[in-house]
């Protein structure tokens, strides 16, 4: 009798797990993904040094037109995290990225300090290649990962101070890429199109804003989602600074 009551119990333990997505076990939430972009409209982000006509949603997908030269912030500092966005590159040799990190502000090249992970449109490299035929130092440079706007941090697959992606899974124009990043205590993961193929460490900030770029040229976003994770140990110098609500 006890045993059978004990598999019921357990029966009726696994059961709730499983029906209830938002279970809390000894205090501690589940992890789970929330969208950062509504398919609606551009809730939950500020514009940074843009423009009204910077960004905008057309079916359910988020577009940048890529001019001015800027970006957008998320509303809220984020910290340990899973990232999930497709985008697509309009126009040969598009520009764009994702800021980690940030801190939001600004300055020189009107990009901000933060982690950039690169979205470059495949033509970039051809467009780039010097009159004397001369081409860039490496053959594909999408899925980049490097401190910008001085912010340090240590490249596993170093190309000056920039971590290179080592192999080439990047669709081109027009077509559909997927970035799956993995942001913990200053340590990035970045996947492209269903595999690893970068990383680095030791970021100078482990705590900040995210930032979408708008860098020269079109691009389209979608299904772009945040799963959230336990906190580490982060110091104030290890945070960007707070923006102030307006």
């Amino acid at each position: 009798m006890k045993r059978t009551l004990f598999f019921l119990l357990n029966k009726i333990f696994l059961t709730f797990l499983i029906i209830v997505p938002k279970f809390v076990l000894w205090g501690t939430e589940v992890p789970q993904w929330i969208d950062l972009f509504n398919g609606k409209d551009l809730t939950g982000w500020v514009d940074v040094n843009t423009s009204p006509e910077t960004w905008y949603v057309e079916n359910g997908i988020l577009i940048c037109k890529g001019k001015p030269i800027g970006v957008m912030r998320s509303e809220r500092q984020y910290e340990n995290f899973l990232l999930h966005v497709e985008w697509r590159h309009m126009e040969p040799g598009g520009n764009s990225g994702i800021f980690a990190w940030s801190d939001a502000k600004p300055f020189g090249n009107r990009l901000p300090k933060g982690l950039e992970i690169q979205m470059l449109e495949l033509d970039w490299v051809k467009l780039h290649t010097r009159k004397d035929k001369t081409p860039p130092p490496i053959a594909y440079v999408h899925g980049e990962l490097f401190g910008a706007g001085g912010l340090k941090a240590t490249p596993d697959n170093p190309r000056g101070s920039r971590s290179k992606s080592l192999e080439n899974r990047c669709m081109g124009r027009g077509e559909w890429n997927v970035y799956d990043v993995v942001c913990v205590d200053g340590v990035v993961k970045l996947s492209v199109n269903g595999k690893f193929v970068n990383g680095i460490r030791n970021s100078q900030y482990k705590k900040g804003y995210l930032c979408l770029e708008s860098e020269g040229s079109e691009i389209h976003f979608r299904n772009l989602k945040i799963m959230e994770l336990p906190h580490g140990i982060t110091s104030s110098e290890q945070t960007a600074p707070l923006i102030k609500s307006r």
